[in-house]
């Protein structure tokens, strides 16, 4: 019973704590969300390709995988993966195969929401 409250005690905090950087980065700068999420992704490739954000995934699970970094990494594991069997033409091909499955949950239910709250354009 305690492993299962600190693991999510665990990807409370390290995904808390990737949200109020961006949250600061929004208050602080003049950076767009837009600007902040792309940093985002491109930070978890990066930090995915240098094998420094597979001990925090270790570490805290979905507190690290769900925010946008886990997709960066995810996408660079893919695709260094895909290299590793495949050859060159896998860095194209092994980041979308790995993060397929995300990408198609994200416009199901984005779609799904989309049907039941009838969006409305911002005034």
């Amino acid at each position: 019973m305690m492993d299962i409250v600190l693991m999510y005690v665990k990807a409370f905090f390290v995904g808390g704590l990737i949200c109020v950087i961006g949250q600061v980065l929004i208050l602080k700068t003049q950076l767009t969300s837009a600007r902040i999420l792309v940093g985002y992704v491109t930070a978890g490739v990066i930090l995915g390709a240098l094998g420094i954000y597979k001990p925090i995934i270790d570490f805290a699970g979905a507190g690290a995988t769900v925010p946008l970094t886990g997709f960066g990494y995810s996408l660079a594991h893919g695709a260094i993966e895909a290299v590793k069997s495949e050859g060159i033409l896998g860095a194209f091909t092994g980041g979308v195969m790995s993060a397929a499955g995300g990408i198609s949950a994200a416009v199901f239910f984005g779609y799904l929401a989309a049907i039941i709250f009838k969006p409305k354009m911002k005034s």
